[in-house]
């Protein structure tokens, strides 16, 4: 459907159509041109017989015994009439001035009735004529006639009678000619449209080669990658026009860019120094009121001062692990996992991982006993046990009568993946499309870096991470990754 509406087919369209087009325009010129020929030719004809035969008539008349008088018109012309017939091939008819019959070239026996009269409108329009002439045009029996009627006059111009010539207008010879011309002109529009199939085809793959190429840099165009500007050559001014226009949006593009990326590291350090802060403060208030309270009820006398050293000092320790725990955690989000490609075997560390944990409900499952993957072992175990702590943490919400996590370790045609599926406290609709970003938590207490810096891991090794959760039922994680070839 696409190629349909493209500048190409449309293009390809056009061409196909102005040709056809004009091979149909050429066809009703030609059509009507030979028409008009055909009538003009029975004109010219018919003109002709005429004029030739008056000439014979006027000649019969010259050379006659008889007296020139319209009444021995038949006697004058008893035998020439069927002469003059064989040599013009035509039917000759002589009316009298009032419109009678007086001779024909056809026999008695066979003479139309209504031919031994000259029709009156007829008589009327030649006598009103200024040329003395007058012409009609008839159909008859499926014929079409053209029928002439002119005086006859002797030696004075005195009218004697009316030549009448019933002329069948005969084109078989001239629509035999139209036919073959026709049939040529076919013939040579259908190679020509062969031909300007073919040309069209060239002409609107090479006029739209220019627009594809630009297109499809169009499309390649990213905010996050440096993108190279389009050159062409031998192209016309528009489409260099809308090329320069491109590569200045990518100069403009690149600009931009640089400016985004500088505000977003900005704002992603400014939102980072204040989450650092934060985390850092909540440990420093304790400490503060800890070291004020030693400091006010401090007595060296006290006989458990030890007891009260060793309280002070366990505080104090307590906080300063705090802030080491958010130190590390800030540090292990911020620095992406190294590619070390080791190979491994899935299954033996997702166990190893699971061992740590101390909790009777966790249970492992797995199809095969060996899967080989390449990843970093560190990072994996890491990206197992973040799992299992969101769902122990999702049970102890929940705290439902039976308690599960299950552990599964799958092997698909090119990918494997690690499931970890609960029937903890779940995740609502809303937090859904939250749950992976950095500082979202539910939890009362933590950073919310813990699936975020899961899914940082996955992402580069190639793998992608899915989260399928019902509110108040549990949450299954699935992560993919790919296997080795």
């Amino acid at each position: 459907m696409t190629f349909y509406r493209s500048l190409r087919f449309r293009i390809f369209s056009a061409m196909l159509l102005l040709l056809l087009g004009a091979s149909v325009l050429i066809a009703i010129v030609t059509i009507y041109q030979y028409r008009e020929e055909a009538e003009d030719y029975h004109k010219e004809r018919l003109s002709r017989k005429e004029e030739n035969i008056r000439k014979n008539i006027d000649f019969v008349l010259k050379n006659t015994t008889y007296p020139v008088e319209t009444d021995q018109i038949p006697l004058i012309f008893k035998e020439k009439i069927y002469e003059l017939k064989a040599i013009h091939n035509l039917e000759i008819y002589l009316y009298g001035l009032s419109g009678n019959l007086l001779k024909s070239s056809k026999a008695s026996f066979i003479i139309d009735t209504s031919a031994t009269r000259m029709k009156q409108y007829a008589l009327d329009a030649l006598k009103k004529s200024a040329t003395k002439n007058f012409t009609e045009e008839f159909e008859e029996n499926g014929l079409e006639y053209r029928s002439s009627y002119t005086y006859i006059t002797d030696a004075h111009f005195k009218p004697l009678a009316i030549l009448n010539l019933p002329y069948i207008e005969d084109d078989g010879f001239i629509k035999k000619e139209l036919k073959e011309n026709l049939s040529r002109l076919g013939l040579a529009y259908f190679f020509m449209l062969l031909i300007a199939v073919v040309l069209a085809y060239f002409l609107s793959k090479y006029i739209t080669r220019s627009l594809n190429e630009v297109s499809e840099k169009i499309t390649e165009t990213r905010l996050n990658k440096r993108n190279k500007k389009i050159t062409i050559k031998d192209t016309s001014e528009e489409i260099s026009t809308l090329v320069n226009a491109y590569n200045g949006m990518i100069d403009e593009l690149e600009n931009s860019a640089a400016q985004l990326a500088a505000s977003e590291r900005e704002a992603a350090w400014r939102e980072m120094a204040k989450q650092v802060a934060h985390e850092i403060k909540n440990p420093l208030t304790p400490m503060r009121l800890t070291v004020q309270s030693f400091q006010r009820k401090f007595d060296p006398s006290s006989p458990n001062i030890r007891e009260k050293l060793d309280e002070y000092s366990s505080t104090i320790i307590q906080q300063i692990d705090t802030m080491s725990s958010i130190a590390s955690a800030f540090s292990t989000y911020a620095t992406m996992p190294a590619q070390k490609n080791e190979t491994l075997n899935i299954v033996k560390i997702t166990k190893l991982a699971l061992d740590i944990f101390n909790e009777d409900y966790i249970y492992f499952t797995s199809e095969e006993d060996e899967i080989i993957i390449k990843f970093d072992r560190t990072q994996l175990i890491r990206v197992v046990t973040n799992l299992i702590k969101n769902s122990v943490h999702a049970i102890a919400q929940k705290q439902p009568a039976e308690p599960r996590i299950s552990v599964r370790v799958l092997s698909e045609d090119e990918s494997v993946s690690i499931s970890v599926t609960d029937n903890g406290v779940g995740v609502s609709e809303e937090h859904k499309h939250k749950i992976f970003e950095p500082k979202f938590t539910t939890k009362s207490s933590g950073m919310g870096l813990g699936l975020a810096m899961v899914k940082n891991i996955v992402e580069t090794y190639n793998g992608h991470i899915i989260l399928d959760s019902s509110l108040g039922k549990g949450t299954t994680f699935i992560v993919t990754f790919p296997k080795v070839v």
